[in-house]
């Protein structure tokens, strides 16, 4: 198991059913017919994979499905098929108290860092309820202060702040609180979703760059969770772009920056806020709405926003392809050399 990836996802599916009641308008197909026994696909064959030491980006619009990846890697749901391996164990139909000892390798830092944390406990407790759940042993529960103070000092808080609630403290600080929470058991995986987006940008900044740093004091593997391709850049070692459910595009974050294939993610590119004077490269304009996920479109689930669409795309839907350097992309234009304006 010593050559196994931290984090291995194969074929990844999550679907959810949906009932009647307020959500019965939700029903109808993009052609307004009802559906009978209607499923979001919220995940659509998602595969990566991870090493020690790695971080990975998921990048996308939102609702694209990249939180719902996440989430079921983190078992918060069951997927409805597909593999998650965590140091080559694949976890997917564990049952809680199988999942138990796998939670201590494998650790979340969720997007709020105030709903996040309960407002009833003080951050001694907050950080100490994994060490808690984790430790089987008289000797493991009493080395739990020290531990904590070790960990809080580590994230930049001073030992005086374990007495206080989280109210108290600045959304930065409630971040380091959530970190430390996730360090607290020692995991070799943190899956962060969207952990500086309610952060101001130099905050931001602060939090990415403790990131790095304790992923290369303790050989961490990140799944990272973003929207934010300035965040992106600054972090990831390679990215994943995803939409509505599929992967379209995957590469280290140089070749992805450098020469993205895609038309999704050239897109995402262009259209991204940037101080430095305007590009060589016309910004691509997406029209239309992002179809829903009861109802997916035909062939290329990105076809009816594509600027460079042809019959093919309708009829077959595209495979992840290698072009080269460890980039793979899912779109036809790859095929086709008298069509490739990518």
């Amino acid at each position: 198991m010593t050559d196994a990836a931290v984090l291995e996802v194969r074929d990844l599916h999550m679907q959810f059913p949906i009932g009647g009641g307020i959500l019965d308008r939700l029903r109808l197909d993009r052609r307004g017919i009802r559906l009978e026994n209607p499923i979001v696909k919220a995940v659509n064959g998602v595969s990566l994979r991870i090493e020690r030491g790695e971080i990975m980006a998921l990048v996308g619009e939102s609702g694209c499905g990249k939180s719902t990846v996440a989430k079921t890697i983190a078992r918060i749901y069951k997927p409805t098929r597909g593999e998650v391996r965590i140091d080559g164990t694949d976890v997917a139909d564990f049952g809680y108290a199988q999942m138990l000892p796998v939670r201590a390798r494998m650790q979340m830092i969720f997007q709020d860092p105030y709903a996040s944390l309960n407002p009833r406990q003080r951050v001694r407790d907050i950080v100490a309820e994994p060490l808690l759940e984790q430790s089987k042993t008289a000797q493991m529960r009493a080395a739990v202060p020290d531990r904590i103070a070790q960990l809080l000092a580590r994230v930049g808080l001073n030992a005086e702040h374990a007495g206080r609630y989280p109210h108290q403290f600045s959304g930065g600080q409630r971040q380091r609180i959530g970190i430390a929470r996730a360090l607290s058991v020692t995991p070799g995986l943190i899956i962060a979703d969207e952990p500086v987006s309610a952060l101001d940008v130099s905050i931001q900044a602060q939090i990415l760059n403790l990131m790095k740093d304790l992923r290369d004091e303790f050989g961490l593997a990140y799944l990272f969770i973003s929207h934010d391709l300035s965040v992106v850049h600054h972090i990831a070692d390679k990215v994943g772009v995803m939409y509505l459910g599929f992967m379209v595009e995957n590469a280290a974050r140089d070749v992805l920056f450098a020469r993205p294939r895609h038309p999704y993610t050239r897109a995402l590119l262009s259209a991204a806020p940037s101080i430095k004077p305007k590009r060589d490269k016309e910004e691509i304009l997406l029209t239309g709405e992002v179809p829903s996920a009861l109802d997916l479109p035909s062939g290329c689930c990105f076809r009816t926003r594509c600027p460079f669409a042809w019959d093919r795309c309708a009829s077959e839907q595209p495979a992840l392809q290698d072009v080269g350097d460890g980039q793979t992309v899912a779109c036809h234009l790859i095929d086709e050399p008298e069509r490739d304006i990518l």
